[in-house]
């Protein structure tokens, strides 16, 4: 269980947050509590949610793997902007460097062809490229991709070694499953962004019947749903409260017996 670090900046992942310290507080009350993946991008804010990152956590504790994206940039309107030139990839992984106070990036994640919520066809060849060259320079460990289709992903894999694929997906989204079964197959982690559905929250009276049951929160009951999904998930919940982050991390230890399993799958 890890944390996703986009509800840390403004409304609409623009600005500062309202309350900054509570953000700090938030970040390491996850690390505390275990987590050790945090996946951000420095286009939340843009650069705030790094920044912030950097304040709470800097110097990072021993294996706290900090995952972070690019390929977009962020308009005064608050618009998301395609960013997959040469220069803007490079400038992006420089910029994350700075704001996390880091020499080295652990993942850096290629969105795909930037769109917020859905991944659209198109060649990922040239913005790849770019990464991995960046990688052999030493400015990144491993690489990713995310908002990608299955072709995008087969032509990642035959430029460089994919570690990680972020997509959307949750209980009631669920078009991703065919991929998910052949990266895990291949050893490749997968990770749903909006486990919880993002920017309009999943709701569901089946749902709500199965949480009740089991004496927990819906949104409890959807995560541990991705956790028994397949082994190769890896969730990144967001919350800018740290009683949300309590209850999200609870759901770890969640067991959802077979008849609860079966009335979630209906729900796709």
């Amino acid at each position: 269980m890890g944390y996703g670090a986009m509800q840390l900046a403004g409304p609409g992942v623009f600005g500062p947050p309202k309350d900054h310290q509570q953000a700090v507080k938030v970040l390491r009350n996850a690390v505390e509590s275990g987590v050790n993946h945090i996946d951000t991008s420095d286009f939340y804010g843009p650069h705030i949610t790094n920044q912030i990152i950097s304040e709470a956590l800097h110097p990072y504790r021993d294996g706290l793997v900090i995952v972070t994206k690019i390929a977009a940039r962020r308009g005064a309107d608050k618009s998301w902007i395609p960013a997959l030139s040469k220069e803007e990839i490079t400038q992006a992984v420089h910029d994350n460097l700075k704001n996390l106070k880091l020499d080295v990036l652990d993942v850096v994640n290629l969105r795909g062809m930037f769109h917020p919520h859905h991944a659209h066809e198109g060649s990922i060849e040239a913005p790849l490229t770019v990464l991995a060259e960046l990688q052999h320079k030493g400015l990144i460990r491993h690489l990713g991709l995310s908002n990608v289709t299955r072709t995008q992903i087969e032509e990642g894999q035959r430029l460089c070694e994919i570690v990680c694929v972020q997509n959307n997906y949750n209980v009631i989204n669920r078009g991703d499953d065919a991929i998910i079964d052949l990266l895990a197959k291949d050893g490749i982690a997968y990770v749903p962004f909006f486990p919880l559905g993002g920017f309009t929250p999943i709701q569901s009276s089946t749902l709500s019947s199965i949480a009740q049951i089991l004496e927990a929160t819906p949104m409890q009951v959807a995560l541990a749903w991705l956790l028994k999904r397949s082994p190769n998930i890896l969730l990144i919940p967001g919350t800018s409260s740290v009683a949300h982050l309590t209850e999200n991390l609870q759901a770890a230890d969640l067991v959802l017996p077979p008849e609860a399993i079966e009335g979630l799958e209906k729900l796709n």
